[in-house]
């Protein structure tokens, strides 16, 4: 096991890192920007370096800054927690250069799966059925042209190393292709700085399921069961859950055993997710996979009672999965509510100083956050606050389990959105089950109650 390990990340995730660490008895490195200097994970790590302004380019995402930090703090190993440098393959190679273990994929893997159209095709390849699309990238408007005649319409246009929405375009008719094209090449240029896209056929109406994986260093490879993520507000989710309610027990296990034989092809390690869009006739499409732990992690770790940052730590460590993790079980259902510090009706952000903080507790019932009463939150970052997870027997006891632990959830000082995760928790199409990645669009009223 690692010595010592530093946590290249902030807020919630960077204290549920430092928490499993401190169960492995391994000491740990906080790095924090000016912003973050009274920040819960600077205090409760064993050491802590400042490594920059508040911007995360001069912080966060300063490669230079956080190998210096963990070269003079000698660590073993980087974890990099979810966003910032978690998927960034030039930092995970600048880590194995330093002779410093990166938790998370191997590089190559990590830049594989960070160009979506190169992952689509490896995944098609290693048998996993995928949306018809291009063929690689749409380099101009002539290809364009092509690739939206032999796909049809709708489709879709996907910034090649996108995410969060971000380059990704709904195309209806030959008439809107072109300022679809550019617009999208724009802003994928703007927020990844590269402005590849691809297409793919649009599955209208779908919803978004994953399945949250695990490899070790020897080849084996697991799955944790699969989750719902498809209550989204422009590509971003807002509440996750498992098991999905779309998903029967046979379907589970045949996509879950295919994910698991496509990943031990590609010989992939560490944690992932690997995520579907699911048509209405209950086809599951391979869209894209997340190399890294993923923010709704705490949903899989309370129905499988596998603790998901330590299995990732552990078999970094070079220990072998199945004594890492273990006979399991799937049991009962959770339910995670994103809080974050936004306007609940416009969805604006809402940085500002915390003057109140309480949160929930009570049987099935589990906060992860960074916040506390006179944090301030930064205008620089995620607007997370907290991850509100319950769990229940069944779905019905863990909602009930969820709406209880809203209302007894206090933030005062910002705006969140706790108020819409109430409505949603009432909201009669949500109970049934009989929802896709667009039901916040339809129901816009839950958004102006």
């Amino acid at each position: 096991m690692f010595g010592k390990i530093l946590i290249a990340n902030r807020g919630e995730i960077a204290l549920r890192v430092l928490s499993a660490c401190k169960e492995l008895g391994v000491r740990t490195v906080a790095v924090y920007s000016e912003a973050d200097r009274n920040s819960l994970h600077v205090r409760f790590a064993d050491e802590a370096v400042c490594i920059g302004p508040p911007r995360s380019s001069e912080s966060y995402l300063n490669i230079p800054q956080v190998i210096s930090a963990a070269e003079i703090t000698n660590v073993d190993a980087i974890h990099p927690g979810y966003g910032f440098l978690s998927e960034n393959a030039n930092f995970a190679e600048v880590c194995e250069a330093s002779q410093i273990t990166f938790i998370g994929p191997r590089p190559d893997m990590i830049r594989l799966m960070g160009e979506k159209d190169k992952a689509r095709q490896a995944m098609a390849d290693a048998g996993m059925p995928v949306i018809p699309g291009s063929e690689g990238v749409v380099p101009d408007e002539d290809a364009a042209r092509k690739a939206a005649k032999e796909i049809g319409f709708p489709l879709m246009i996907k910034a090649a190393e996108g995410g969060g929405g971000r380059g990704m375009r709904v195309v209806n008719s030959a008439g809107e292709l072109i300022a679809a094209f550019q617009t999208a090449r724009n802003e994928a240029q703007q927020a990844f700085g590269c402005a590849d896209v691809y297409f793919e056929r649009l599955i209208e109406r779908p919803r978004h399921i994953e399945y949250q994986v695990m490899g070790d260093l020897f080849g084996d490879v697991i799955h944790f069961g699969e989750r719902e993520c498809s209550i989204q507000r422009r590509h971003q989710k807002v509440l996750e859950e498992s098991p999905s309610p779309a998903l029967d027990a046979k379907t589970r296990k045949e996509v879950g055993d295919r994910v698991v034989a496509a990943l031990k092809k590609l010989k992939y390690s560490s944690a992932g997710t690997v995520e579907f869009l699911r048509d209405s006739t209950g086809k599951l499409y391979f869209i894209e996979m997340n190399a890294r732990i993923q923010v709704e992690h705490p949903v899989t770790e309370m129905v499988t009672g596998v603790d998901l940052v330590k299995s990732q730590i552990r078999v970094a460590a070079g220990e072998k999965l199945k004594d890492v993790v273990g006979p399991f079980e799937f049991r009962g259902h959770a339910i995670e509510c994103r809080i974050n510090a936004e306007d609940p009706e416009t969805f604006a952000p809402s940085a500002g100083r915390i003057t109140a903080f309480r949160v929930p507790g009570g049987p099935g019932v589990r906060v992860d956050t960074g916040a506390y009463s006179d944090a301030v939150i930064p205008p620089y970052y995620d607007s997370l606050v907290a991850k509100l997870i319950t769990h229940g027997r069944d779905r019905s006891e863990a909602v009930m389990r969820m709406r209880g632990a809203l209302e007894g959830f206090v933030v005062e000082g910002i705006k969140t959105t706790i108020p819409l995760h109430r409505r949603i928790l009432t909201d009669e199409e949500f109970l049934a089950g009989n929802f896709d990645t667009h039901f916040l669009d339809r129901s816009a009223a839950l958004a102006a109650k």
